[in-house]
């Protein structure tokens, strides 16, 4: 494990690429001096984990009405039974699936959202999400609604790993004008290309293409950023791969997933300033086989959300992390002739971490009171996105979403 502090000591050697004597570049004294003299350096901030549930998840035997006969009509052969459900109160409860979070609901840590949505939903895969992205439920191409944060702390001090992404692209939500955003699927392989064969030339190699960027005329377009890329490029794949050698006490699953979380988990460890991290679980488009599909994707879920906060409370840090879920929109009540269900609208959302205050959040959807066949929302997304904003993060919502909404009062401790 490595502090910060490690971080910026050891990133300035690695910039140095091992060669004796050699002196480091302008570029990389100015940058690292910016974060030596860090007062808050020492002391990261509040975590936000994103989890994307791709496809659209179905809400409805995610958190299961299992008591309501409206629901086992209208899914004869898809109604989660009675006996695969863990009751949370008399009337919803949990797809057993994911009994690992269970504990956390008893802990008070586990929030479920009832009913999240926006007006008029559209059901495209990539319309709907670019709406949940930016924020915006006109779904205008801009920055993430995340990016707008990260763009206020790149403004304040530049930092690699105010955001990262497991995956292999820059997610909407985190895109900006200016903040860098790690995307790695492969810590081992997330690393400048070797430039020869042989290890001492490729570091002399190396040396010489970074001095070409100390060379590069201040003034001109783009220099920043050309000097911020080659730094990063070099520090950043360093402690990703330094961080992902480390042990963990939680038994994390072998999962795509899993290994994602176990990956931010190792990062959070090591002492990085990560403000904000994205995960994708995919596969959620069930219009077909939807009941062994829905309770794997479901399982693999609950482990490595349980995983991975077991493994901040190891660490002392499940108060300093919140993670939350979303998907593009839920599906419809009623189940398809394919053993499946079609594209919907609300459905439920997931926070958990050591400062929630759990149970339920926002009113119930009514199954008899339905809209083209689908939920009606009950809680704009815009206000949960708010209440993260404001009551995690700490920063005005309406600058970001712009406008006020209503937030859920009384969601952290």
């Amino acid at each position: 494990m490595i502090s910060r502090r490690d971080f910026v000591k050891r990133g300035v050697a690695l910039v140095t690429l091992g060669t004796a004597g050699a002196a480091l570049p302008p570029v990389f004294k100015g940058a690292f001096a910016v974060r030596a003299s860090d007062a808050t350096a020492d002391a990261p901030g509040r975590t936000l984990v994103i989890v994307q549930l791709a496809g659209g998840n179905d809400g409805l035997d995610t958190l299961v009405p299992y008591r309501d006969p409206v629901y086992q009509n209208l899914r004869p052969s898809l109604a989660v039974p009675e006996s695969a459900v863990l009751p949370l109160d008399d009337e919803w409860g949990l797809h057993n699936s994911l009994a690992s979070l269970r504990p956390l609901w008893d802990e008070g840590r586990l929030a479920l959202v009832h009913a999240v949505g926006y007006p008029n939903p559209d059901y495209s895969h990539f319309k709907s999400m670019r709406i949940w992205q930016t924020g915006d439920p006109a779904g205008a191409v801009g920055d993430g609604w995340l990016g707008s944060y990260l763009d206020r702390l790149e403004a304040e001090e530049h930092d690699p790993f105010h955001g990262f992404n497991v995956g292999r692209s820059t997610p909407p939500e985190l895109r900006s004008g200016g903040a860098p955003i790690p995307s790695v699927t492969d810590p081992s392989s997330y690393s400048l290309e070797r430039l020869a064969p042989r290890e001492a030339e490729s570091r002399r190699r190396q040396t010489a293409l970074l001095k070409l960027y100390e060379q590069f005329p201040k003034d001109t377009p783009y220099a920043a950023l050309l000097e911020t890329t080659a730094q990063d490029a070099v520090a950043s794949s360093s402690v990703v791969q330094e961080a992902a050698g480390a042990s963990t006490a939680a038994d994390f699953p072998e999962t795509p997933l899993g290994q994602g979380f176990q990956l931010l988990a190792q990062l959070i460890a090591s002492g990085v300033n990560l403000r904000v991290a994205h995960v994708t679980l995919g596969g959620f488009d069930t219009h077909s086989g939807q009941v062994a599909d829905h309770r794997a994707l479901l399982q693999a879920l609950g482990d490595a959300l349980a995983a991975f906060y077991d493994e901040m409370r190891a660490l002392g840090k499940e108060r300093d992390v919140l993670t939350m879920t979303w998907s593009e929109f839920g599906r419809r009540v009623e189940e398809n002739a394919s053993g499946g269900t079609d594209h919907g609208a609300a459905g439920p959302l997931l926070l958990l971490g050591g400062a929630i205050n759990g149970g339920f959040y926002g009113e119930p959807p009514a199954l008899t009171d339905l809209t083209n066949g689908n939920l009606k929302y009950t809680v704009d997304f815009r206000s949960v996105y708010a209440s993260v904003l404001e009551q995690w993060i700490g920063v005005p919502s309406e600058e970001i979403l712009g406008g006020r909404f209503s937030q859920l009062n009384g969601l952290l401790t």
